[in-house]
């Protein structure tokens, strides 16, 4: 059987990697995972190959987690509520999208330690990866501020989440600053710092950090992005979406083969492919 993920880029993905790890740990030495680098314009191509007996699912992931949906032949409630898809699973011949990506980074927020109940959460970015990271955040009571280049994106992602537009505000360093004063959590959601442009960041070098924020980089690949740097040298504590990559991909492999995910052998498995192993 085979699995892939749809994106593009897809230079940068540990997925091939840490998926094919993880069948061989589990035993199903015929199956494979590859990477389908698929520009927008040929996404119902790909869709139309995974409707192939051969295939029992797929990840999908930028740019086309919001786009793909309509293409499906149905959506869990979970991913209808978000508005994106990160994984396909085929039942009965049918392709239904499912959203991970929420349950994942909460599963890793959890293993850091990070509390967001009544707490503020800032997003960056209004994607599809940001649309899972609000529902997961929202869903625990957080209150949620937006910093997005595309304003009118992120108006309508809080008002698809029933969150006042006025916490909106536009990427400046005078918005930056206002809105991050109070935050727990930073959460980047936009693929600013992604290999191979590891030299950018969405954080302006003269804004501070808040002092007792957490920041959490969705971001997976370099190791440590520049936005983590950024923010270890201030003194905050800091994590790359590695443990989230982990968590979303462990519940889709699981859902595909119906066999426990051997998260370890994953996470061993995507370390290595980042050293280039």
């Amino acid at each position: 059987m085979r699995l892939s993920i749809l994106g593009f880029p897809l230079s940068h993905s540990l997925s091939p990697a840490m998926h094919n790890a993880a069948l061989r740990e589990v035993g199903l030495s015929d199956w494979r995972y590859e990477a389908m680098p698929i520009e927008p314009a040929r996404l119902s191509e790909a869709v139309q190959l995974i409707r192939g007996d051969d295939y029992a699912g797929a990840n999908v992931t930028v740019p086309h987690k919001e786009k793909i949906m309509p293409l499906l032949d149905g959506v869990t409630p979970v991913a209808e509520a978000i508005g994106a898809v990160n994984t396909i699973v085929k039942r009965d011949g049918k392709l239904i999208g499912h959203n991970t990506d929420a349950a994942g980074l909460l599963a890793d927020l959890h293993t850091h330690g990070v509390k967001i109940q009544d707490r503020v959460v800032l997003v960056l970015g209004a994607g599809g990866s940001a649309r899972a990271a609000v529902a997961a955040c929202a869903g625990m009571g957080a209150k949620i501020k937006f910093i997005a280049r595309r304003r009118d994106q992120a108006e309508s992602l809080a008002s698809d989440f029933q969150l006042p537009t006025s916490n909106v505000f536009d990427l400046t360093i005078n918005d930056l600053t206002r809105a991050s004063h109070d935050c727990a959590l930073i959460l980047n959601c936009t693929p600013l710092g992604m290999r191979p442009n590891i030299d950018s960041s969405p954080w302006f070098d003269s804004v501070p950090f808040p002092k007792e924020a957490f920041v959490y980089d969705l971001v997976y690949n370099p190791r440590e992005t520049k936005l983590v740097k950024q923010a270890r040298a201030q003194g905050l504590s800091a994590a790359t979406g590695l443990g989230m990559l982990i968590e979303q991909g462990a519940l889709g492999f699981e859902l595909w083969t119906g066999k426990d995910a051997p998260r370890k052998v994953m996470r061993e498995a995507a370390e290595e492919k980042m050293k280039g192993k």
